[in-house]
């Protein structure tokens, strides 16, 4: 499988829409990733219709449809079946919780991704300064992707020469303090979701300055990557110009529709899916795993919290599948910092995002990664079970 080089999101070579630049061949999961790359790298127009025109991915093979027929179609046998009932029930009920926040989501992270160009992201996650680990949390902020899409595009980031620890802070914070899935917490948690979103970017400052401090005594490899960005750019002139130069015409309006429209589906076609699974998923724990496992195993205990914990560790479910999971936790136990621990889980001990970062940013780099933060977690985890 390749990766898009834009979004980072997994590609099938056979079905993947293909690009040759240099001699060197590049797949797109989308013609909205085909096109952004093409606009950075001068590539002409007419070879990026070409590329469009001849490969197209066939709709029934989309993992939004796919997911969609499947829930769909238990439901539809639920009227038949009795046994499935439950199940239609809790789908139905997340589905009413959650369809505005995943709806202002998408629309915000298209409007991110027309908005905010990714030049800024990598010229201030290059600046090998301490700052850098507050630029690259907020910055995650303003990332709309998956796991596993933060995780290829940090990779992607550490080539262009951003500094190891800004990688790592990146990483832990984009996924859950990025703002769609900010406001799909708080569908689920109501304010306690301030709680995650907080405690998730504490947690990528402590371990990303502790990173810092590793780095320095050369416990952690140093990224040798040659910078590239700009020193003389000023992400304030560019901002300044950009607002100087912008014009309000009907053609521009048009124009930023369509950007923010093309974004907002692009986002839904890489994150929806997860999020239907997600939803799916719990509907059936809610519907099927009797009450007493939920309070006997993951309840308000140390016991409970390290169920949570590697049941999030062998769960391979992107983030924002995860949030319906970890809200079933939540509403079985009512230990709130169990579900925190869940969600958390799933990035620090992501065996796929440490098996990348071993082989493509520095073993002792992936190695450090659950020591640091595992700790930080269960500990979070126990205050907000204290507390809420």
């Amino acid at each position: 499988m390749a990766r898009d080089p834009v979004c980072g999101m997994s590609v099938d070579e056979r079905e993947g829409l293909k690009l040759e630049k240099d001699n060197e061949i590049h797949y797109f999961c989308s013609g909205h990733c085909l096109k952004k790359y093409a606009k950075a790298n001068s590539i002409s127009e007419k070879k990026v219709k070409s590329c469009l025109t001849c490969q197209k991915t066939k709709w029934y093979k989309n993992k939004i449809f796919i997911v969609l027929s499947i829930l769909g179609v238990l439901c539809g046998l639920s009227y038949f079946l009795p046994i499935l009932g439950p199940f239609r029930q809790s789908l139905v009920m997340y589905l009413q919780r959650i369809w505005w926040a995943v709806l202002l989501g998408l629309v915000l992270g298209g409007i991110i991704d027309h908005f905010i160009p990714r030049e800024y992201v990598s010229h201030i996650l290059s600046r090998p300064r301490k700052r850098t680990i507050f630029y690259s949390v907020i910055l995650g902020f303003f990332m709309s992707a998956c796991s596993h899409g933060i995780l290829a595009l940090s990779i992607e980031l550490h080539k262009k020469g951003a500094s190891n620890p800004a990688v790592v802070a990146f990483l832990l914070a984009s996924p859950w303090a990025n703002l769609p899935l900010t406001i799909m917490l708080i569908a689920f948690f109501g304010i306690k979701a301030l709680f995650i979103i907080f405690a998730a970017i504490v947690i990528a400052i402590i371990t990303g300055l502790i990173y810092q401090f590793l780095e320095s005594k050369g416990l952690i490899e140093i990224n040798k990557n040659i910078i590239d960005t700009h020193k003389e750019f000023s992400i304030i002139k560019d901002l300044k110009g950009r607002f100087l130069s912008y014009r309000i015409t009907a053609s521009q309006l048009k124009q930023d529709i369509k950007g923010v429209y093309t974004g907002t589906i692009s986002l839904a076609n890489m994150v929806l899916w997860w999020i239907l699974m997600g939803m799916g998923m719990a509907s059936l724990a809610s519907a099927y795993i009797p009450q007493n496992i939920f309070q006997n195993y993951m309840g308000p205990s140390v016991l409970g919290m390290f169920v949570v914990l590697i049941v999030a560790t062998i769960l391979e479910v992107c983030s924002e599948g995860t949030a319906p999971l970890a809200f079933e936790i939540y509403k079985q136990t009512m230990a709130f910092g169990n579900a925190f621990v869940f969600l958390m889980a799933g990035v620090v001990t992501d065996y796929t995002e440490i098996g990348l970062l071993y082989f493509n940013v520095g073993k002792r780099v992936a190695i450090w990664l659950p020591i640091i933060t595992v700790p930080q977690v269960i500990v979070l985890g126990i205050l907000a079970n204290m507390i809420f």
